[in-house]
């Protein structure tokens, strides 16, 4: 039997070993990838990602799901496949699908600084 090319562990963290519901497929270099990474970071959203130029599944999965292109950021939210999203959709749909996913930060007009007057 041939050997499945996208294997299921593709949904757990390279460090820690634990399930992520979110895998992000990028590739280096990639100007929209850095900026949804930076997004999904400061949403405090835990993510896994996968290197479509350093992993032949990695590419495959994403092919399959781009219309045959190699489209990055291309994100798997537990099942669901976003092909090029902004962060706004992938925190949707992880939202959707039962992720925990943090309560966004307030804009920074609306934060107090340490006096409640504003001043100094």
């Amino acid at each position: 039997m041939p050997a499945d090319p996208m294997p299921t562990d593709r949904r757990l963290d390279d460090v820690t070993g634990e399930s992520v519901g979110i895998v992000v497929y990028r590739r280096a270099g990639c100007g929209f990838c850095a900026s949804l990474r930076r997004q999904l970071r400061r949403a405090g959203v835990a993510t896994v990602e996968r290197d479509i130029w350093a992993d032949a599944g990695a590419a495959a999965f994403v092919r399959l799901h781009a219309g045959g292109n190699e489209t990055v950021p291309t994100v798997d939210v537990a099942g669901t496949v976003l092909v090029n999203p902004t962060a706004r959709q992938v925190l949707t749909v992880a939202r959707e699908a039962g992720i925990a996913v943090p309560d966004p930060p307030r804009p920074w007009w609306q934060r107090r600084r340490g006096n409640p007057e504003g001043s100094g």
